[in-house]
């Protein structure tokens, strides 16, 4: 095994501007990144760093998949050199800890690949990624109803149940208006729209349950229409709160040119 490794952070379309830029940025574990470029075709390029072997080998990357300390610095230094190149020209986003094994390894991807990279990039260009998330209100009790001195304690509590369920009905009957309303504008503006499985947990944020978690592909020239008509899809649904994240480098909408190598793609 060599003792370094080609950490791939994106495919792109090369530019002076691109290449200028990167002479100025470090990636994981602080190396310089460089562009490479295909043999057969100077349309196309990967924007690489060095990574020792000892941390993003086979066994290794297993082990740092338990370290979560570790995960987050790759990650953070993954996505910091993704958005500088995506602020410079168009870039399809690889996975993190997309790993080779040198950047002959990488040119040879590229000119094996050469046609479905650059459709893909066709596909993207000057468009960004929108994050999109709906969360339902943590349920309230409905106000108490009036004292009844007719009811029993078994009917006032009968009572009260019932008025809870339709209050959290009317929370679910606005959570699908919401969702619609989302399609809506994303069919308006949007030319692509991934869903995710939606967040609960630590990786939940804000009060109330995420119920709907979608990607958007949005031109630019769309993107303020886009975000302000999101922004008041909801203004009539108390029980429901919309969270608009973006513009991101096309992470959603990204397919992978092959398998890493030698170590798996961390999720």
């Amino acid at each position: 095994m060599t003792s370094t490794l080609s950490y791939t952070y994106a495919v792109a379309r090369p530019t002076p501007d691109l290449a200028e830029a990167l002479t100025r940025t470090a990636g994981v574990a602080r190396a310089p990144v460089h562009l490479v470029h295909a043999a057969g075709n100077r349309d196309v390029a990967a924007v690489v760093s060095p990574v020792g072997a000892d941390d993003f080998g086979q066994e290794a990357l297993r082990r740092h998949l338990e370290d979560l300390d570790w995960l987050e610095a790759v990650a953070r230094a993954h996505h910091g050199v993704v958005e500088i190149a995506a602020a410079r020209t168009t870039v399809l986003p690889l996975r993190l800890a997309t790993v080779h094994l040198d950047d002959g390894r990488v040119r040879q991807i590229l000119d094996d690949r050469h046609d479905e990279l650059a459709a893909q990039l066709d596909r993207i260009a000057h468009q960004q990624e929108w994050g999109v998330k709906l969360y339902l209100a943590p349920a309230a009790d409905p106000p108490p109803p009036p004292a009844d001195p007719d009811l029993t304690p078994g009917r006032a509590y009968l009572r009260g149940r019932r008025a809870r369920r339709l209050t959290q009905e009317d929370a679910r009957r606005a959570a699908g208006t919401a969702a619609a309303r989302i399609e809506a504008v994303a069919g308006s503006h949007a030319t692509a729209l991934t869903r995710h499985p939606v967040q609960q947990g630590q990786l939940a944020t804000g009060p109330g349950d995420n119920i709907l978690n979608v990607s958007c592909l949005v031109p630019v020239a769309h993107a303020d229409a886009f975000r302000d008509a999101l922004a008041h899809t909801v203004d009539d649904l108390p029980a429901v709160r919309i969270d608009i994240t973006g513009p991101w480098a096309p992470y959603s909408f990204a397919a992978a040119p092959g398998s890493a190598e030698p170590g798996p793609e961390l999720p």
